[in-house]
């Protein structure tokens, strides 16, 4: 029996936040990115489990060993109008790469999408990640070179969050 076939594929629970957390953070060292890690438990227990969830998370387990996860969300296309699932996050540990977990986990998200009636599934990868590329067209996955991500963080966010549009004073922000 391969390992993939031994894996477990299933929804992330409350108790799964530690070792996605764990994940986490070695993908943002495999990308060359752990300075920017702010997450904790709590944030994405809260993100996952609270009041209001934002994301949902897969996880892959071999013998017990949580060793993978794909954190995904619902976005919307209007020309579509329906739903679609972003993939924030797909990551196994190289220990276990090359053994079909990558794409069992892949695999469950796009099943999900079209149990969900969503119209598209989308990721982002970072363009020196040949191997995570070449992982994705195998499967049929097309590169969107059309588009150009533009991000909003940290001061940036927080101004124009509470920027008057109309004056360009700084006020708290309303809805309509």
């Amino acid at each position: 029996m391969s390992e993939a076939s031994a894996a477990d594929v299933r929804f992330a629970m409350a108790d799964d936040v530690p070792a996605i957390l764990g994940l986490i953070r070695e993908l943002a060292e495999y990308e060359r990115l752990s300075d920017q890690v702010v997450a904790d438990e709590a944030s994405l227990h809260r993100a996952l489990f609270g009041e209001r969830r934002h994301v949902e998370a897969l996880v892959a387990s071999v013998a017990g060993e949580t060793v993978g996860f794909a954190l995904f969300f619902h976005n919307f296309s209007t020309f579509l109008g329906k739903p679609g699932v972003y993939l924030e996050d797909l990551f196994v540990r190289p220990a276990y790469r090359g053994q079909g977990l990558g794409k069992a986990l892949l695999q469950r998200v796009a099943q999900i999408a079209v149990e969900r009636d969503c119209g598209r599934m989308e990721w982002s990868v970072l363009n020196w990640n040949e191997p995570s590329i070449r992982f994705y067209e195998s499967l049929g996955a097309k590169p969107m070179s059309d588009w150009t991500t533009y991000r909003l963080t940290g001061e940036s966010l927080r101004g124009l969050g509470t920027r008057d549009l109309a004056s360009g004073a700084a006020s708290a922000p309303r809805c309509v």
